[in-house]
């Protein structure tokens, strides 16, 4: 399964248009907003599968971690470009999402963080986890995001997955 198959189908392009809401953006400085912006075009991106938008959003030595259950094949630090890459394979093909709703989302400087609940069926069980929240704390530098610290309910995600 190529990329942007696997993106559409785990993130779901819903994920789009629920990120394209700006809410306060005109009160930020041009650092905040500047990230900020970043960030919800990435997510934007990942949402709706765009291969083409997502490498140019990425800093090379970008980091992306995942806390919680060690077990599960997603969690940890993925460092690098074309190791995320993989990462998200990886993950879309464990993780489908059936919902995604950002409740706020709010920068300072080159600090994003986003809060909101989703609800995912894991594969490997064909299991849902039910509706739990997500916390990312993303840092961009020079228009790239550098690290993307993700939060999630991991015991939710751990007992689907395992069922």
């Amino acid at each position: 399964m190529n990329r942007r198959t696997v993106l559409k189908t785990s993130l779901g392009a819903a994920l789009a248009l629920t990120l394209t809401k700006h809410a306060g953006a005109q009160e930020m400085d041009d650092q905040t907003k500047a990230s900020f912006d970043t960030v919800m075009a990435f997510m934007g991106a990942m949402g709706s599968g765009d291969m083409d938008a997502m490498p140019a959003l990425m800093a090379d030595d970008m980091v992306w971690h995942n806390e919680g259950d060690k077990t599960l094949p997603w969690i940890g630090e993925t460092q690098g470009k074309e190791a995320i890459f993989k990462f998200l394979g990886v993950f879309s093909s464990n993780l489908e999402t059936k919902l995604w709703e950002n409740t706020d989302a709010f920068a300072s400087g080159d600090t994003v963080a986003v809060f909101g609940k989703m609800n995912a069926l894991l594969t490997k069980s064909g299991k849902e986890t039910g509706e739990f929240t997500f916390a990312l704390r993303a840092k961009v530098r020079d228009g790239q995001v550098v690290l993307w610290h993700w939060f999630e309910d991991s015991y939710a995600v751990s007992q689907a997955y395992n069922a």
